[in-house]
């Protein structure tokens, strides 16, 4: 396997390089951020379309049942929201269980399954498809099988820090040490990791996409290295979906740079282009812009923050967003750019 796994480490420096060398790595990604939280929800069943998604954000609530379609909205926001837990409340904090419980802890906050105590390892018996396709360890193995993991989290890697990263994936699925939520916990630990243990300058790599393409064979491979000890046909899957997702993530950026720059060069000329340019910029974190945050944001009065939404909606950049409970527009390109596949 040494041939693809140089191929996954050099597609993976290059996609670090491109990220070091943004002109605001940033503003790349929230994209892709936005983009693995759709695909990671995908793989278990619930979908979102995006401009529901960025309606939904401008003002998220709380379900009112299981069967209430903010569930969907709800479950995508919050691992966008867990994504970004890291970079932004880490503190220091190693890769360890307790990382994890915080993980869950945000992830199944007011969606289903928030009954099933998040934050917490389970007690009881659990499986995966009904009939059981997979049945996890008893939960009285689960604190000997937990700090085995965990020792192996703190641990330096025995194995190549990727290949580590796939086997830890699958020990942590095998494990399912909660009630629900354990393929999003353990995506979200799998971008941590990579990021981490390769010595990455930002969290540029996120595998959903690669596997949602891929979803059976997914499966399929992690149940067979349980029933099979099917290691290399696993580690083989997953090195060829770094390549793929490395490659995918390169041009994705570029893609972003471009309409970037390209928004930049319309409002060159003219009275207010440098907070045009802040309001722009602001676009790629949230692809939204709501008239009373802006003239918050940029310390103008509400008529004038309006103004400067109807100029770069007659920019092309901008259109209104229907269905919002006040004046807001969206970029649609952005969406474009991060979504399509």
């Amino acid at each position: 396997m040494w041939p693809l796994l140089l191929e996954a480490h050099k597609a993976l420096a290059n996609l670090d390089g491109t990220g070091k060398h943004l002109p605001n790595p940033s503003l790349m990604l929230r994209p892709l951020q936005r983009r693995e939280a759709q695909k990671s929800s995908s793989l278990e069943g619930t979908y979102t379309e995006p401009k529901q998604q960025v309606l939904f954000e401008l003002d998220p609530t709380y379900p009112d049942s299981a069967d209430d379609p903010v569930n969907a909205r709800r479950e995508v926001f919050n691992y966008a929201q867990a994504l970004r837990h890291r970079r932004e409340h880490g503190d220091g904090l190693p890769i360890s269980l307790r990382l994890v419980r915080d993980l869950h802890e945000i992830l199944m906050d007011g969606v289903r399954g928030s009954d099933k105590n998040p934050g917490e390892f389970r007690t009881l018996q659990n499986q995966i498809g009904r009939p059981a396709r997979f049945v996890p360890a008893p939960p009285q193995l689960l604190p000997q099988l937990l700090g085995d993991l965990e020792n192996q989290l703190h641990e330096p890697p025995t194995l190549d820090p990727l290949v580590e990263a796939f086997v830890v994936h699958y020990q942590f699925e095998a494990i399912h040490p909660f009630m629900d939520g354990n393929g999003r916990v353990g995506r979200l630990l799998l971008a941590i990791m990579i990021e981490e243990w390769c010595s990455l300058s930002d969290q540029w790599l996120y595998m959903s996409s690669y596997f949602d393409a891929n979803r059976d064979r997914y499966l399929d491979l992690l149940l067979q290295v349980s029933t099979k000890g099917a290691w290399r046909e696993w580690i083989e899957f997953c090195l060829r979906g770094v390549v793929e997702t490395a490659k995918d993530t390169q041009r994705r950026c570029e893609t972003l740079v471009e309409l970037h720059r390209n928004f930049h060069d319309r409002l060159r000329k003219g009275a207010g282009s440098v907070r045009l340019a802040s309001i722009v910029d602001d676009l790629f974190v949230t692809p939204t812009a709501v008239a009373s945050r802006v003239a918050q944001r940029q310390g103008v009065s509400y008529p004038t923050a309006r103004a400067d939404l109807r100029r770069l909606h007659q920019a092309g950049i901008l259109r209104p967003l229907e269905g919002a409970s006040q004046i807001a527009y969206y970029c649609p390109q952005i969406l474009d750019a991060t979504y399509a596949d």
